[in-house]
Formats: structure tokens, sequence, C-alpha cells
């Protein structure tokens, strides 16, 4: 696995100190050379700066709206377009997302899904599919 992307909403836009954990965790991957993007059916435009700040303070390497792109999760399409804006193939890329239905359609177009609920149990599967080490 060479890509984390990250849902925002339900996921990154938690409690200050969840977001602080995100923001180690994103940290540590791209510090290994992994990949990673906040991936969001948000509408796009300027309601989306919240995103845009992950992006602005180098926590990721993308933001993909859903309403800039045309195509929302979990269809095929919006993973294909984000793996391309990484340069990585879809298979090689997580999915860390709260909504089961994203999740699945990212197994579908060949992601490893996430489910998230709780960062302390998204964090181990995290970690253990990038070989992360650390506090987060």
């Amino acid at each position: 696995m060479r890509g984390l992307v990250v849902d925002y909403c339900g996921v990154l836009d938690g409690a200050e100190e969840d977001r602080r954990r995100w923001r180690k965790l994103l940290s540590a991957a791209k510090a290994e050379g992994i990949a990673t993007a906040i991936l969001s059916n948000d509408p796009g435009g300027a309601g989306a700066a919240p995103i845009r700040t992950w992006l602005e303070g180098g926590y990721v390497d993308a933001v993909v709206l859903s309403g800039e792109v045309g195509a929302e999760k979990p269809e095929q399409k919006i993973f294909e377009i984000t793996a391309d804006r990484l340069d990585l193939p879809v298979n090689d890329l997580v999915l860390v997302d709260d909504n089961i239905l994203n999740v699945r359609g990212a197994v579908d177009a060949g992601m490893i899904g996430v489910y998230y609920q709780l960062f302390d149990r998204a964090v181990v599967e995290i970690t253990g599919l990038f070989g992360l080490e650390g506090e987060f």
C-alpha cells in the first residue's frame, strides 16, 4: 500500500484531540513516502475551506471533492480520480471512511477499506497496513 485516502466529514472533522492525532499520523505517513489525500462528497467552493487547510498545512498531497470532479463516493470513478491525483493505481490505496457503503465501494474498486468509528480502532489497522510505528 502506497496511498492513504481519508474522508473528511465524520473522520477528520472530529474533536480537536482526534484532529491532532490525525495530523500526527498523516505526517508520519508522508515522512515514510506514503501519498495522502482527503476524499469527500463535499460540494466544494468556499464552504470547503476547512478541508483545504489540511492540504495547505502539508498533511495531505491532494483534496478531491465530489462537487468539483463530478463523481461521488461510492462510485468507482471518484476512486480512480483520487488514484490519478496521487499518481498511484487504485489497488495501492487504502480508504478510511465512516460510511460503510463508501468503504464497500472502495473495496469493489480494488482498494482496501477501513471502516472508521473511533480513531483508536482505525489507527491499529492503518499502522498495520502501512508498517507505521509511533504513538498517534
